[in-house]
């Protein structure tokens, strides 16, 4: 009896002890899960229902001074999967109801809502059968995206991302630039990048093994930032114009490029920048010259010819050294006692010419008599003063020539006497615009911007140009300077340009020679740039065409600078003028 007491408690006790061990390695591994390895645990479950996804933040437009959008975001999605949870179903497939959807056939289905290739979805799906993410489908738009949705598949879900559309195309590409795959490329694009991009946020949601969302289960966690709205001065409808006035009048001409600007004389404003050839942002593909990336008006350095003695008439009339009757003898060449010659284009008998006849008949000659009346230091600073020798400082452009002159002149004694009739220098068409607005503001550089500044999602509005004025030459010399420049519309080289009825016009022509780095060729650059009305400038217009083939005289340029300037007096409805156009003598 007693024995059998014993076995008893012996089972008893073996019983009791087997459960304590039991409950201790229960309890060890309680502790191991909820303590240990509480944290590596809770994000390898969250890791397999909690799906990071990328909140885009958009990037900003790029807007006309009437607010146009020449570039702007638009919303496209991706569509996206996991591998690991893409099998068969039960449901309905775009409103029909199938017992078993295969693959196969949602693959299919997506493919002919999304527009997209079954073949591309199933390799992407194979490279890692065991992820959680896989491309579909990429960048389609709204539409496309909800027929996706409409089929109703648990394991296709979405990515919103921004894409970068151009609505006025490659009327103003050559001021925009584009974006490319690894983002901003040329134009304003990538000089206000800060600007216009856009902070990406995050958030995530979580879904069940069936891989679908589980309502509620999103949670934001870096709200996403919109980039700024980049406000410019250009009109996209003068832009289009003058875009298409130049590429006309290019291929007419047979030339290799051609520029156009539009400036506002009173502020300094960039109202166009045109440029044949230019890039479509919308399909940069298409361009095959690099050169039409961006805007040659800025980028592409040049001689500038004649149009540079207006500025050498102003200075000279400035600084009290001549006038515009100044009376000179002109030879048709010249020769200096150091053994340098110049010449005037055209073979003439010597003249008695005034200053306003050496602009009227762009005398190189002429020029060169009376510009000597000046230091070669002189009409350096004086050319700098123009905007000359220098990136346009309240423009914001890649591209443009550094042109680091330094405080004085490096100039050989024949580039001392060609720079005065736009030889031996270089300039940009830009540049060139800046010394015409300057004298058509009575003297006082604003210097040339097409950007206002960038508003911020906040309302703010930064990097507005620094636009100060300054005066370079004084009222009176830039008054008679522009009242010279109208002998040349009406009896000099550009006496053939049929008049702008109702309006005085004054302008200059330039003819310059291309160095091929040896020496010069036959090849020219020709332009034209003036303003209008005379006795009270408004807008300055210049056109330049490089390297044409029918016609290599200024005069080829002036039908395109009459067509563009009579559209700006007609869209801005400028007043016509009421005085007759003042004159001085040409001869004596």
């Amino acid at each position: 009896m007693q024995k059998t007491l014993r076995n008893r408690r012996l089972r008893y006790s073996v019983v009791v002890i087997a459960v304590i061990a039991l409950v201790a390695v229960f309890v060890v591994r309680l502790v191991d899960i909820q303590v240990v390895q509480a944290e590596e645990l809770t994000d390898a479950a969250q890791s397999k229902r909690s799906i990071p996804v990328t909140l885009y933040g958009t990037r900003g437009s790029i807007v006309d001074r009437d607010g146009t959008a020449l570039a702007e975001s638009v919303i496209r999605y991706n569509i996206t999967t996991s591998p690991r949870l893409v099998k068969k179903f039960e449901g309905k497939l775009g409103g029909t109801r199938v017992k078993d959807v295969t693959v196969d056939q949602a693959l299919a289905a997506v493919a002919q809502a999304s527009g997209g290739d079954v073949e591309t979805m199933r390799k992407n799906i194979a490279a890692d059968p065991k992820s959680d993410f896989a491309y579909l489908v990429k960048g389609i738009d709204a539409k496309h995206y909800e027929a996706v949705v409409a089929l109703g598949i648990p394991w296709v879900y979405k990515e919103q991302q921004a894409a970068r559309t151009y609505p006025t195309g490659a009327a103003t590409g050559n001021i925009t630039g584009f974006m490319g795959t690894d983002g901003a490329q040329a134009g304003l694009e990538l000089a206000y990048q800060k600007c216009l991009a856009g902070t990406n946020g995050s958030e995530t949601y979580e879904r069940g093994e069936d891989g679908v969302q589980l309502p509620g289960s999103t949670v934001t966690k870096k709200r996403a930032q919109d980039g700024g709205t980049l406000v410019t001065t250009i009109d996209s409808d003068l832009q289009y114009m003058a875009g298409q006035d130049i590429a006309d009048a290019a291929q007419q001409l047979k030339a290799e490029s051609a520029t156009a600007s539009v400036v506002n004389a009173k502020t300094g404003e960039v109202l166009a920048v045109a440029d044949y050839p230019t890039v479509d942002p919308n399909d940069v593909d298409a361009t095959t010259d690099q050169g039409a990336f961006g805007s040659r008006a800025l980028t592409a350095a040049y001689e500038p010819g004649s149009t540079i003695k207006a500025a050498i008439a102003a200075a000279l009339i400035d600084k009290g050294l001549a006038s515009p009757t100044t009376q000179v003898v002109v030879p048709y060449s010249r020769t200096f006692s150091w053994g340098g010659t110049i010449h005037d284009s055209e073979l003439h008998p010597t003249e008695n010419l005034t200053l306003t006849g050496i602009l009227r008949d762009s005398s190189n000659v002429g020029i060169t008599d009376l510009g000597a009346k000046m230091t070669t230091q002189q009409r350096y600073d004086v050319m700098r003063e123009f905007g000359l020798f220098e990136p346009e400082p309240a423009i914001d452009y890649p591209g443009q020539p550094s042109m680091q002159y330094g405080a004085s002149p490096k100039w050989d004694k024949q580039t001392d006497v060609n720079s005065m009739f736009g030889q031996g220098i270089v300039t940009t068409a830009m540049q060139v615009s800046s010394i015409y607005q300057t004298l058509a503001n009575g003297g006082v550089r604003i210097p040339l911007h097409m950007v206002k500044g960038c508003q911020t999602e906040s309302g703010k509005t930064i990097d507005a140009p620094d636009v100060q004025s300054k005066r370079v030459v004084s009222e009176t010399a830039a008054t008679q300077t522009v009242d010279m420049l109208q002998s040349v519309v009406t009896d000099g080289t550009l006496e053939g340009m049929k008049p702008i009825s109702g309006y005085n016009v004054a302008a200059k022509t330039g003819t310059a020679e291309v160095s091929d780095g040896k020496g010069y060729g036959a090849d020219r650059i020709i332009s034209v740039a003036g303003m209008a009305p005379a006795e009270d400038p408004q807008y300055v217009v210049t056109v330049t065409f490089t390297k044409p083939q029918t016609s290599k005289w200024s005069s080829g340029a002036a039908p395109a600078f009459r067509t563009l300037m009579s559209q700006v007096l007609e869209k801005y409805r400028v007043a016509p003028s009421t005085t007759q156009a003042r004159t001085y003598p040409s001869t004596w």
